[in-house]
């Protein structure tokens, strides 16, 4: 799974930093904003696009578990948009362990109260552990 979402991301990576180039040098973005501003469809995709990039920043940010590396992937995901997440899933591809697999590219790094022991009060059962409560393949 790891090889494709690999060449996916590089995919994406290389498109978008293709016509983000292309466009850079053919009319600055502030230009080009001034001019399409108007469309409808063009404030559409771009209200469609900032949703979700805001979303992936959700899950991003908790999967990071930190406010500063979530502050830091904000800023780089609402300026860079699909060329911070394509470099965001290469980055997590590249630090992926030998035989970790999808869940741990989804889940989150760094463990919680919940993910390390179930020994919080809301959880009930003290020393129960999480991989306990999984079934094995």
């Amino acid at each position: 799974m790891k090889t494709p979402l690999a060449i996916a991301g590089l995919l994406v990576l290389a498109l978008m930093l293709s016509v983000t180039v292309t466009a850079s040098l053919h009319q600055d973005i502030f230009s080009a904003a001034q001019k399409l501003w108007p469309d409808p469809w063009f404030r559409a995709t771009l209200a469609d696009a900032y949703c979700g990039f805001f979303l992936f920043w959700l899950w991003v940010a908790w999967r990071e578990g930190s406010w500063s590396r979530g502050a830091v992937w904000f800023l780089l995901i609402m300026t860079l948009g699909n060329i911070a997440t394509a470099g965001y899933l290469l980055l997590q591809l590249k630090s992926l362990k030998r035989g970790e697999g999808i869940q741990e590219l989804l889940l989150r790094k760094e463990p919680s109260c919940a993910s390390m022991v179930v020994s919080c009060p809301r959880f009930g059962v003290p020393g129960l552990k999480i991989s306990q409560l999984r079934r094995k393949p």
